[in-house]
């Protein structure tokens, strides 16, 4: 019997959460978290410091990455879990994923101040590593500037499609995700699929396409899809023969309602995505 709890989604400041590889293992340990992934943003660079803290705190740490794809002309995720992080396909990949990130936060600052808003760049490098700045730390930022009540309300009224500081992704196709992921010994999952807003006919073409892609897996639970969510991607997973991943997509503590240790248990119809894990 597998008594572990496990959360195979979670972000460090390598990306833009809020805590450091090591706090955050240190939060995950406490929280009774046995088995973490880290899954920063088109990133890497924070395993080394995780893997050594969670040598330190004695659970065990799954190197991940999520990784931004379009697919049909919208932003997907794809998480990739237990991946050689030195491996020239995914590096490379990666590597060409952040310089677009790097251009991209200094056009959405350029398009910021033409809505006068000064600064902006500069100051959501302040509240990043300095190396990756993506829209969450602009959002932060547009907050703590009380342009906005929360950073919910800074993506809706300046950074989503149609406002002042939207620049279109230009990512990876869902198949070089895939592909990267495979590449470097990795299974890769659907992160938080709810999020997607697809109706049931474009999901199933999507799920579909990642399968037939060489994806392994579904996020089935995360801090966003509700019971109904859970269940109904349980049973897509099942039909669809993917595994079940469950990941929280924590970023800091500050989401009081998002917690590490807290997610539902895992549908016992599911096949989990952690089934022939050593």
């Amino acid at each position: 019997m597998n008594h572990d709890t496990y959360d195979l989604h979670t972000h460090s400041t390598a990306s833009d959460g809020t805590l450091t590889p090591a706090e955050l293992v240190a939060r995950a340990a406490a929280a009774g978290v046995t088995v973490l992934a880290l899954t920063d943003h088109d990133t890497t660079a924070g395993i080394a410091e995780a893997t050594a803290a969670a040598l330190e705190h004695g659970i065990r740490l799954i190197a991940g990455v999520e990784i931004s794809a379009t697919w049909g002309e919208r932003t997907v995720h794809i998480v990739g879990l237990g991946v050689a992080v030195d491996a020239p396909e995914l590096a490379t990949g990666l590597a060409e994923l952040r310089t677009f990130r790097a251009w991209r936060a200094e056009e959405i600052g350029r398009r910021l101040a033409k809505h006068g808003i000064d600064d902006a760049y500069e100051g959501a490098r302040g509240f990043s590593n300095g190396s990756l700045i993506g829209r969450t730390h602009f959002a932060r930022l547009l907050v703590q500037r009380g342009l906005a009540a929360d950073t919910n309300e800074v993506f809706k009224r300046f950074l989503t499609h149609g406002k002042p500081g939207h620049v279109a992704g230009q990512w990876a196709s869902l198949e070089a995700a895939v592909s990267w992921i495979r590449a470097a010994g990795g299974q890769a999952v659907i992160a938080h699929p709810g999020r997607y807003r697809l109706t049931h006919t474009r999901l199933l073409r999507f799920i579909r396409e990642f399968h037939n892609a060489g994806g392994a897996a579904l996020e089935v639970v995360t801090s966003t899809h509700s019971r109904d969510d859970i269940l109904n991607f349980a049973r897509l997973a099942r039909e669809q023969q993917l595994l079940a991943s469950v990941g929280s997509d924590f970023h800091g503590p500050e989401h009081a309602w998002l917690q590490l240790g807290r997610l539902p248990p895992l549908p016992t119809s599911c096949v989990p995505v952690w089934r022939d894990w050593s």
